[in-house]
């Protein structure tokens, strides 16, 4: 354990010295991997999808806010759902404009949440998000988590629906546009979804702000519990397709990753906590006091062979300012006679 501290102390001293870098590296790898889940799903102007244009969007990316970041991967979608069907890019640009505008109401500040969800979803692993959002956020963080989550099932529909809206013709515009409108927002296993991130980031806050021993890892446990059950009931009530073995890999994910968020941010010694009371002239006060868990990290020292160095150096000084000394008060020659 001890050892597992020290690393913690020397990544934290590592971080704060080159924070600025190691930011702009997570920026540019989260945008690599956002773009290429992109362009790999829906993928259909051929310009667009290139290695090229994803590597590209992702380092030009890194030198902006992450805002950005979020503006380039929604003008990226449009383009692609132009390239297939018109009537899905008009569809997609309204709820996308939907969706910012309750961003920007709520979380201004937060658009790297809405990124973490989509790719959280995009790579299979959905429940981590409650878990690291409920830990390290507050339930205000549910509006970016919900509008990553319809992004990423607008781009699901659209891929799994390509071949009928490409063969929409100028008569069935209108009824193409009411069709994709209710498909995208009358898709339940979105509700689903949304509705199990948003009760597990509450659940997980809930528990984690609690006076109670562990309760980081109480909090990782349940949150990741109730968001596998709330799917799985969901799943057989709505009949849906969603993947059992995905769920439950996905929580146990979650539940491991809040572990070692829990070792980062808020290590502690139940086993030391102290109970104070104490009072003023209105209120009594009871403080639960726990201690933080810290090791310094071990320093190297250098030892010189030769020490003395600097004393005979001093004596040697002390030698000349002598015999400047006395020759100067004629004691030398005094000597000699």
């Amino acid at each position: 354990m001890s050892t597992l501290l020290i690393w913690r102390e020397k990544l934290q001293k590592i971080y704060a010295g080159y924070s600025g870098y190691i930011l702009k590296g997570l920026q540019f790898l989260m945008g690599l991997i956002l773009f290429a889940l992109i362009n790999s799903n829906i993928g259909f102007m051929k310009i667009a999808s290139s290695i090229v244009c994803t590597v590209g969007l992702a380092a030009v990316c890194t030198f902006f806010p992450m805002i950005v970041m979020v503006m380039a991967a929604t003008v990226l979608i449009l383009v692609h759902f132009y390239a297939l069907s018109l009537p899905i890019a008009v569809v997609a640009a309204v709820i996308f404009l939907i969706m910012y505008i309750f961003y920007f109401r709520f979380t201004p500040r937060k658009a790297w949440i809405v990124l973490l969800s989509a790719m959280a979803f995009g790579l299979k692993i959905p429940f981590v998000i409650p878990v690291v959002f409920g830990l390290l956020g507050t339930p205000v963080w549910i509006v970016p988590a919900a509008c990553g989550i319809m992004g990423y099932y607008m781009t699901d529909f659209v891929k799994g629906s390509a071949a009928a809206l490409r063969n929409v013709d100028a008569e069935g515009l209108a009824g193409s546009l009411v069709s994709s409108t209710k498909q995208i927002l009358g898709n339940k296993e979105m509700w689903l979804m949304i509705i199990a991130v948003m009760v597990g980031i509450l659940v997980v806050h809930v528990i984690r702000t609690r006076a109670v021993d562990h309760a980081w890892k109480i909090a990782s446990a349940s949150g990741a519990v109730v968001c596998l059950v709330i799917g799985s009931v969901g799943n057989i009530v709505l009949k849906g397709d969603l993947s059992y073995v995905s769920m439950i890999v996905s929580a146990v994910i979650g539940a491991l990753l809040g572990l070692v968020l829990e070792f980062l941010f808020f290590c502690v010694d139940y086993s030391r906590t102290e109970n104070i009371q104490f009072e003023d002239d209105e209120y009594y006060y009871y403080v639960k006091a726990v201690p933080k868990v810290g090791v310094a990290a071990p320093e190297k020292t250098v030892k010189h062979i030769t020490e003395d160095t600097g004393d005979r150096s001093d004596n040697t000084d002390d030698i000349l300012l002598t015999r400047s000394l006395s020759k100067e008060l004629g004691l030398e020659k005094e000597r000699h006679e």
